[in-house]
């Protein structure tokens, strides 16, 4: 009889240690093929200004002026932000980085709606791609 509370115990313990890890772990942010290989049709260096207005406005409260996730409003989010400076970050394709942009997930919001031109979306993602420099 020990034998077997003890190992309802453990099996409790476990059960309950790997959920918890299971719900911290951040989520893979999975991209679907046609996006992850989606080129850029905006050139890197076309409207830069119009691409850190538009990342002012939309991204800096969040992700900060830097990109290092430490905008005003980072405490209050749930998820990782993420820092666009990081060799992980950028090497993500434009693709990858425009469906994020519109699509959103969990705390990052859709911006397919407050941003309907394609266009204003890959000028964010090329100045992300500045924010490594």
């Amino acid at each position: 009889m020990k034998t077997f509370k003890k190992l309802t115990i453990i099996g409790v313990l476990t059960f309950t240690l790997f959920s918890f890890t299971s719900f911290i772990q951040e989520k893979e942010w999975k991209v679907p093929a046609k996006y992850e290989t989606m080129k850029n049709p905006i050139a890197a260096d076309t409207d830069t200004a119009i691409g850190k207005s538009l990342y002012t406005k939309h991204c800096k409260s969040c992700h900060g002026k830097e990109g290092y996730g430490d905008g005003p409003k980072a405490n209050e989010m749930e998820g990782e932000l993420g820092d666009f400076s990081t060799e992980e970050f950028q090497a993500q394709t434009d693709g990858a980085l425009f469906y994020k942009t519109t699509f959103g997930r969990d705390d990052m919001p859709e911006f397919s709606k407050k941003l309907p031109e394609d266009e204003d979306r890959w000028l964010i993602v090329n100045y992300m791609r500045r924010l490594a420099e």
